[in-house]
């Protein structure tokens, strides 16, 4: 079309302006007053943006102004060895590249998997899926999927309670490391010891991957174990209720209370079945060795790089906290052993014994249930032979009278009778067949209890129904 008067076109100039796009910056984390920043961890990639930062024992602090959330990205807390957190917002790709974790794995920390329990072990992360606390761990770090929620809040606490004072009690306990030609020691308090010994000494505080998980097992058994002991206080009163008083509303109480205990018990057995798994396959166990494997893979990385095999490999800079058995590890590569699941079963081992504990209670809770069942079963088969008898009674009684009914029918049609002219004849015949009847009565009724037919009569009533 032309430049005629209907034309719509616009000028081009106008048409075809470029828009100015600012690439733009994410902001830095903010270090937290009287926590120095971690080396160990790396700096958060450009595509998650950091909401705020957090010192060991307090609480979240906002860094600048928020920017606009990028598509898919979800709410992070991480947290360090030393308890050093911070609110960052990272979308599934930062998250994979950043734990190394296959995209499948992000999935069962999404909503439809919101109460299942699974602790999957990758080769530098875990992903723990226990009820609430969706979070992936690292020998380094762990990410707690939105960690503002009310029940994951008190997870939140106890990492922000404990970290440090396990951290400082491994600083403070840690020792130095001297190299030999002939032998290695390590230096605990001033007393030199021989590996093995030195070693045995140093690892009775376990991994940080560790940690992580025993705090949140503590906290995931202390809150079935609440919502256990409400039940247990809201369910004895209400079944003893039923056992006095069996109504419609009593009966709708239990009806609900049964169904918060089948819920109840069926996200108990999830988290135990999860832990006993775990237990019976001592490869899932050993895979869960984060530390172990990051020590490796670094003894690797120094051997292939030229180093001796016989030399103590230098911390890297990049994990300067490590733990007491991270660095009696780091002493000989001999010393690792792969099957060595010792501290960590008896850490599930702990916690399932609980779990079997809680599971045991509501077991109980629902023993009790059935045993008031059957009690208020008792009741009301009591009370429905109770109308059975009287039924049987009734019957019997109704079969008197319609004899005595019929003989006032006979003489009631209009047939010529001699009787009908006596006097006094009606009071005595009408009292005469009424004795007769309560005789037939009481004869029918003596005969049924000599032969218990009526016993017969409500069992068989009782199956039909």
């Amino acid at each position: 079309m032309g430049k005629g008067p209907f034309s719509f076109r616009r000028p081009s100039i106008r048409r075809r302006r470029p828009k100015s796009t600012a690439v733009p910056q994410s902001p830095k984390p903010i270090p937290t007053t009287g926590a120095v920043a971690s080396s160990s961890s790396p700096p958060p990639p450009s595509t998650g943006n950091l909401i705020g930062g957090g010192g060991g024992g307090g609480g979240v602090v906002a860094a600048g102004k928020g920017k606009k959330k990028a598509a898919g990205a979800r709410l992070w807390m991480r947290f360090d060895a030393m308890g050093v957190s911070e609110l960052v917002e990272y979308d599934k790709s930062t998250i994979i590249k950043r734990a190394s974790i296959p995209a499948r794995d992000l999935r069962i920390l999404g909503p439809v998997f919101s109460h299942s329990s699974t602790i999957l072990a990758r080769e530098k992360a875990m992903v723990v899926n226990l009820e609430f606390i969706k979070a992936i761990v690292t020998a380094e770090e762990v990410l707690i999927l939105d960690p503002l929620q009310q029940e994951v809040l008190q997870f939140v606490d106890q990492l922000r309670l404990q970290l440090p004072h396990k951290s400082a009690n491994k600083t403070q306990g840690a020792g130095a490391v001297d190299v030999n030609d002939s032998e290695t020691h390590v230096s605990t308090g001033g007393q030199w010891l021989p590996v093995p010994e030195a070693m045995e000494g140093l690892q009775c505080e376990l991994p940080f991957e560790f940690q992580v998980l025993e705090i949140a097992l503590e906290v995931v058994c202390s809150f079935l174990d609440k919502n256990v002991a409400e039940l247990e206080r809201d369910a004895y009163p209400v079944l003893d209720e039923l056992a006095r008083n069996v109504s419609t509303k009593n009966l709708e109480h239990v009806r609900s209370l049964k169904s918060n205990l089948t819920r109840l018990l069926a996200r108990v057995q999830k988290v135990r079945d999860e832990i006993e798994h775990l237990l019976d396959d001592n490869e899932d166990m050993s895979n869960l060795y984060l530390t172990r494997k990051w020590i490796q893979n670094q003894q690797l990385e120094a051997l292939s790089g030229g180093a001796a095999s016989n030399s103590i490999i230098t911390i890297s800079p990049r994990l300067p906290r490590l733990s007491s058995n991270r660095s009696a590890s780091l002493v000989s590569s001999h010393n690792l052993d792969d099957d060595d699941v010792e501290d960590l079963e008896m850490l599930l081992e702990a916690y399932f014994m609980q779990l079997d504990g809680t599971r045991n209670k509501i077991l109980s809770v629902r023993e009790y249930i059935d045993d008031t069942e059957d009690y208020v079963n008792i009741q009301l088969d009591n009370q429905r032979n109770e109308l059975i008898q009287l039924q049987l009674t009734l019957t019997i009684a109704s079969f008197a009278i319609a004899v005595e009914t019929l003989v006032a029918g006979w003489f009631g049609m209009n047939i010529p009778f001699t009787w009908n002219n006596k006097e006094g004849i009606f009071e005595i015949f009408v009292g005469g067949i009424t004795v007769g009847c309560v005789l037939i009565f009481l004869l029918i009724l003596g005969y049924a209890r000599w032969k218990k037919l009526h016993w017969f009569l409500k069992l068989i009533l009782h199956h039909q129904l």
